[in-house]
């Protein structure tokens, strides 16, 4: 290829430092209201990116490899020997005196590694209490972006790529790695030790190729940032707030830090089907299910939607949730044996001190804040955590769909606090729906759907299955006869339907239920006598009749008799329609 055309091939992604920058400029200018200065918009447009310096830190502390000569290990070998020969005091001051150049910006590392640490728990803090406070804003003006939604999903769509980018470029140096131009080189310790990660679905894909595992990834990210899109259309009404949620995630420089890593954005991909489908408990239960049998600490949020499905779907969230759960886990427990993994998996799950607070944190295993530290002073942080989780069963209440992704978040982060493996990094676990939070209008009414046994599509698969295992059951000549019901003049006079006698037994043509004679009579009686209140009161009254109100109030008086075929029989549209021929 000619040597000019070669210059526009040169194509180099920035570093952290350069995204952190640019992308906070971008972001105020798209999103930072220049008319409403004191905003709470404003602000957390800003302290979104408060744990960028902190992550920048931890790159530059972490000991970058290189040969095994120049390790603060071999030179403390090394000062060891040499002490023991010294000849003179002077010789082995001059022997510190030179380990301490030496070695002296290699230990000073470690500790600003801490203080990283330190500066993302303290970042946490932050935004545990703005998703409390999240629980008392009701007022929430309409903010627009500063861009119209065209330009954001074509701002979108070009982020996509250069994170696509940035993470096959990630496995390119991963699958050809620099070659070793010695031996010492190959003695080289990693920059940082490998995340002590408890997801048993993580072991499955250790066997996979790098670029296998970084286009799961990818694709995980992808499905964040339609379910941001999803969520704000249907739940907030507001197409454009998506679009910026997707676009500001996209911008972030957590995404592009750990765009090729599973562990960091495989739960929130799962988690958002949660929210997307919070108007069926039993959908909604079964993605959650599935997360947490992927990823476990989801589990954590279980008592915030219970209490959010109270008396309007607890039940069937609750079933959908222990059977996903049950069967992700014997799924990933059956490809764990197969692969003969499944004690490494349980083993690791454990005994790991990253997830266990009462287990010492060994200083070689794991990197964080709490490495070094007595593990006692972590079991208060642990039992703090869980009492906050506890009461987000009984407060507030009762809760609506902005409570939901309020307390989640602030789950979510709370596990940043005692987890003993870098603690503080997963911010991915939990920076959409702190989006969400930035975006979201007044979501007062968006409360679970009340189930109407009638129109319900579960109740109606029920009925139907159990209709099916009588008629299948049923003697081929007690074959019940439907017949037609009508009222009469103005007397009201109802026409009893025929009913099927089986085994010395009478069938009711409507609940299935077999009756005496002296039961026969009684059942039909109280139709007949729920007809005629409705005739009489359609008749004297007019079309503006409370019907609705006849049939409840009818419902309640006989419930002892038969309340599945009294309201199957006095639907009102069908009264009505009798009543017209």
């Amino acid at each position: 290829m000619p040597t000019p055309l070669s210059i526009f091939l040169d194509f180099n992604l920035p570093n952290s430092t350069t995204w952190f920058y640019f992308s906070f400029l971008l972001a105020m200018t798209l999103f930072f209201k220049f008319s409403r200065l004191l905003s709470v918009r404003n602000l957390d447009v800003v302290m979104i990116f408060l744990l960028v310096p902190g992550l920048l830190v931890l790159q530059t502390a972490r000991p970058q490899p290189g040969p095994a000569e120049q390790q603060p290990a071999t030179h403390v070998a090394v000062l060891v020997g040499q002490g023991a020969a010294a000849d003179s005091p002077a010789a082995l001051a001059g022997h510190v005196a030179h380990f301490t150049h030496e070695a002296g910006p290699t230990l000073e590392s470690y500790r600003w590694l801490w203080f990283g640490y330190l500066w993302l728990l303290l970042g946490s803090v932050y935004f545990f209490c703005r998703c409390l406070l999240d629980l008392t804003l009701v007022q929430r003006p309409a903010l627009t972006p500063n861009l119209q939604i065209g330009g954001l999903g074509w701002l979108a769509g070009a982020l996509l790529i250069c994170l696509l980018a940035v993470a096959f470029r990630q496995v390119e140096r991963q699958i050809n790695p620099p070659p070793i131009e010695s031996v010492a080189d190959a003695m080289a310790p990693p920059t940082q030790p490998p995340p002590q990660t408890v997801f048993a679905v993580a072991i499955l894909w250790h066997a996979w190729p790098t670029w296998a595992v970084a286009a799961l990834a990818f694709g995980c990210q992808v499905a964040v940032v339609v379910m941001l899109v999803l969520i704000c259309w249907r739940h907030f009404q507001d197409p454009a707030s998506g679009m910026a949620a997707a676009t500001f995630y996209l911008l972030l420089p957590y995404t592009g830090l750990y765009v090729g890593q599973v562990q960091h954005v495989l739960p929130m991909a799962l988690f958002l089907g949660t929210l997307l489908a919070y108007r069926h408990p039993a959908v909604s239960g079964g993605i959650l299910g599935v997360a947490t049998a992927a990823t476990y600490f989801p589990a954590f949020v279980v008592p915030i939607w219970l209490s959010f499905y109270r008396e309007r779907g607890m039940s069937r969230f609750l079933i959908a949730f222990l059977l996903t759960l049950g069967l992700g886990l014997l799924s990933i427990g059956a490809a764990l044996w197969l692969n003969n993994q499944l004690d490494t998996s349980l083993a690791a799950a454990l005994d790991s001190p990253a997830w266990l607070p009462w287990k010492e944190v060994p200083a070689n295993s794991t990197e964080g804040f709490w490495t070094g530290v007595n593990w006692a002073y972590r079991i208060p942080v642990f039992l703090l955590f869980l009492s906050f989780v506890i009461a987000t069963m009984f407060w507030p209440a009762p809760k609506n769909l902005a409570h939901v992704i309020a307390l989640c978040c602030a789950v979510f982060i709370g596990l940043q606090g005692w987890c003993a493996d870098q603690g503080g990094v997963y911010a991915l676990w939990y920076v959409p729906l702190l989006l969400l939070l930035v975006f979201r209008p007044n979501l007062q009414d968006r409360v679970p759907v009340v189930i109407d046994p009638e129109t319900d599509w579960l109740t109606r698969a029920m009925r139907w299955c159990l209709r099916w295992s009588h008629s299948k059951y049923e003697e081929p000549g007690a074959a019940f006869q439907k017949a037609p019901m009508a009222m009469e003049g103005a007397s009201g006079a109802f026409q009893k339907a025929p009913m099927a006698m089986e085994g010395g037994k009478y069938t009711c043509h409507v609940c299935k239920g077999y009756f005496s004679y002296d039961e026969l009579q009684q059942h039909t009686g109280i139709i007949a006598e729920l007809s005629s209140r409705i005739a009489a009161q359609l008749l004297d009254v007019g079309p503006n009749a409370n019907v609705v109100g006849t049939v409840k109030t009818f419902d309640n008086e006989n419930l002892a008799w038969c309340p599945k075929c009294v309201r199957s029989l006095a639907q009102m549209r069908a009264i009505g329609r009798t009543i017209k021929r």
